[in-house]
């Protein structure tokens, strides 16, 4: 049994890293709330570009992009992957590394040995360095991770269209967590090029409540069914229905200045979610490190108190010993 000085130091040792834990929960909390901000702010116009662009095409005639004709051969493949910079994220991570590895072993078992990665965040840059030399580096995107801005999307957006269009890439795919809310967050692979135009999907990744920074799944139902009975009394909302459309000065300028618009946003996108969904995870990570702590010393205290009155007995009984025998 460890001694009472033992105890102590683990019981200081445990309240100091609690303490460390917990405010990491609440910087975590403030940076998530941050990243909600983002995506809130860039929500109305993804909406409406989506809504005009595939609008568009349905009621246009003979438009076409040439960013949405799918390349018949499939040898060359890039995969753009979002990470953190930073550990202490739960499986954050990893499970952006598997479904990369998963990606990456598919497609070489279809003989597709040309395969080029995009790695947006530090834990990626570094698996793929060491763990996947079997497959090429497009570059070093670390501050994307940290800060991400639209104008360091667009180029990596411009970059990948245009070998697309030039054949240089068959295929590219996003891997990436979608912020769904703060306790839930969806591992996606999602086909960036060719881009699907259908206007069945519009609006199939805008499923986000960027309402609260609770990550409980109790407090989130609740959440939910509160918001459902309020939108129930106030009605639905309109929808825009002006879709007679006069191209000037033709179809394919129109289209030219469209379409990579909204691949710029698909990327820009894609890491807003993954930023939001890192800080999201790091916040549940960290609040279960504080409860594991608070129950770590919870046992700590009453192993201490038992011990020290194991000691206190013991004591008492060589005191009272000593006196009867003399």
């Amino acid at each position: 049994m460890p001694s009472l000085k033992e105890i102590k130091t683990r019981i200081a040792s445990v309240s100091s890293t609690r303490k460390i834990t917990s405010a990491m929960k609440m910087v975590a909390s403030s940076k998530l709330h941050h990243a909600q901000i983002a995506i809130q702010n860039m929500l109305p116009y993804e909406n409406c570009l989506e809504h005009i662009l595939k609008s568009f095409l349905i009621s246009t005639p003979g438009a076409e992009s040439v960013y949405q004709i799918a390349h018949e051969n499939v040898k060359k493949v890039a995969l753009v992957v979002y990470t953190s910079n930073s550990s202490l994220c739960g499986a954050f991570n990893n499970n952006v590394l598997k479904m990369m590895d998963k990606a990456i072993d598919g497609y070489k078992a279809q003989g597709v040995d040309d395969i080029t990665i995009y790695p947006i965040g530090r834990k990626v840059e570094e698996y793929v360095k060491i763990h996947r030399k079997d497959c090429k580096s497009a570059g070093s995107y670390l501050s994307l991770a940290d800060k991400p801005n639209a104008e360091g999307c667009r180029d990596i957006s411009l970059e990948i269209s245009e070998k697309f269009r030039k054949g240089e890439y068959d295929k590219v795919e996003l891997v990436y967590h979608h912020f769904k809310s703060a306790g839930s967050q969806i591992l996606t692979r999602r086909v960036f090029l060719p881009i699907d135009l259908s206007t069945e999907t519009v609006g199939e990744y805008n499923d986000r409540d960027l309402s609260s920074n609770v990550a409980t799944a109790r407090a989130q139902e609740y959440l939910k069914k509160n918001r459902q009975k309020k939108q129930n009394a106030n009605g639905t909302e309109g929808v825009m229905l002006n879709d007679d459309f006069i191209v000037e000065p033709d179809l394919n300028t129109v289209l030219s200045m469209l379409v990579p618009q909204t691949l710029n946003l698909m990327i820009f996108t894609a890491l807003l979610d993954s930023v939001a969904s890192e800080h999201a995870a790091r916040m549940v990570a960290m609040q279960t490190a504080t409860d594991n702590a608070d129950e770590l010393l919870r046992d700590l205290n009453l192993q201490y108190n038992k011990s020290r009155q194991a000691a206190i007995t013991s004591e008492l009984l060589d005191i009272v010993g000593g006196s009867v025998n003399n």
